[in-house]
């Protein structure tokens, strides 16, 4: 009989950078057109972020957010240690990596083994310097598991949710950087991960998707007509209903990680994309830890694109799955900031 753990976590870039950059997306948008003239300038920012900031421009804050996320993906790899799966589904996003113009499916199951995945190597949005020092020629790779894959592709079309899939990365460093970086955190003190991975792709982004190519219109002010929309959160979470069922139908020891932060400072306008909404992160938080997820089902497309919350359409997806499991919370760390881009939740649903 299946068995199966659900997992939170993030997959954001800022954790990987050494201690000067992890508040280097700030700076980047302080560089560029998004943000008007006059924010620019910390004395017209909110209190809090002005403290974040400091005499250091966010280095020492910086550290300290990314070792206390550091702290809690060590948490969330001994809880997955402990459960021992057949295979790790990740949800996350693709930004302009694997999807690009030619297809943008609102949602995909890779059935893929092996993946090989370069992080590090140079080009369009590559990491200069990381926290372990690792080259531009490291490779990283992970098994897959095509049976189950499979089977979960086949189980969501009996459901009455015919989804897309892939049999390989078209990305040039392999796994997109949502999947990537959510194994290079599993694996922060580089022990190995032994275990089957599938990329379940959310695309998240949605009507931005292709007007920010990814990273690389960050920092400047978006023209042009939006894409169509990301799948709405009600969507999101009936397919991960249906994940639910259909998993809990195999023999499979599954574990299920929503990867993303919460809100992201460069997606929230209201904020001129200078601070992450805060105010509703922490709404969806109190909603996490009073078991009231399902709340997230009722939310809409508006609300969440108005709180730069694109990328939390992953956790309501994961959160349809413990849903209909009966799966209960329990939160190990909630990180919140202004100056490094996103506010960060993680939890295990048992």
């Amino acid at each position: 009989m299946a068995e199966i753990l659900g997992l939170g976590m993030t997959h954001t870039p800022a954790m990987l950078r050494v201690d000067e950059d992890v508040a280097g997306t700030l700076r980047r948008l302080l560089g560029g057109r998004r943000i008007p003239e006059h924010l620019k300038d910390p004395r017209n920012w909110p209190a809090p972020m002005q403290a974040e900031w400091g005499d250091d421009k966010g280095v020492s804050n910086g550290r300290d957010h990314r070792e206390r996320c550091f702290a809690a993906s060590r948490v969330i790899r001994a809880r997955l240690d402990a459960f021992n799966p057949d295979a790790v589904f990740i949800f996350g996003d693709d930004q302009y990596e694997n999807f690009t113009e030619d297809c943008l499916p609102p949602f995909c199951v890779y059935i893929t083994d092996p993946m090989e995945s370069r992080p590090f190597a140079p080009g369009a949005g590559a990491y200069q310097r990381n926290v372990w020092n690792e080259g531009p020629e490291t490779v990283f790779r992970h098994a897959g598991h095509k049976a189950v894959a499979r089977q979960l592709v086949n189980g969501l079309n009996a459901e009455g949710f015919p989804i897309p899939y892939a049999y390989r990365l078209k990305y040039g460093r392999g796994l997109a950087h949502a999947f990537i970086n959510t194994l290079l955190y599993l694996d922060v003190d580089r022990k190995g991960f032994p275990y089957p991975v599938v990329p379940f792709h959310v695309n998240c982004y949605g009507s931005e998707v292709v007007r920010m190519q990814g990273a690389s219109n960050l920092t400047e002010a978006l023209v042009g007509e939006q894409d169509p929309p990301a799948p709405s959160p009600m969507a999101c979470f009936d397919m991960g209903r249906a994940v639910g069922r259909v998993l809990a139908r195999s023999t499979y020891r599954v574990a299920l990680i929503a990867s993303s932060s919460w809100s992201h400072a460069f997606l929230t306008q209201k904020n001129d994309c200078l601070y992450p909404d805060i105010t509703s992160d922490r709404a969806r938080f109190a909603e996490l830890k009073d078991n009231r997820f399902s709340a997230w089902r009722e939310l809409s497309l508006a609300t969440i694109e108005d709180a730069g919350q694109q990328e939390f359409l992953n956790w309501i997806t994961v959160a349809g799955a413990m849903a209909e499991l009966g799966k209960k919370v329990e939160v190990i760390d909630w990180v919140e900031s202004y100056v490094v881009n996103s506010n960060k939740c993680f939890a295990v649903f048992a």
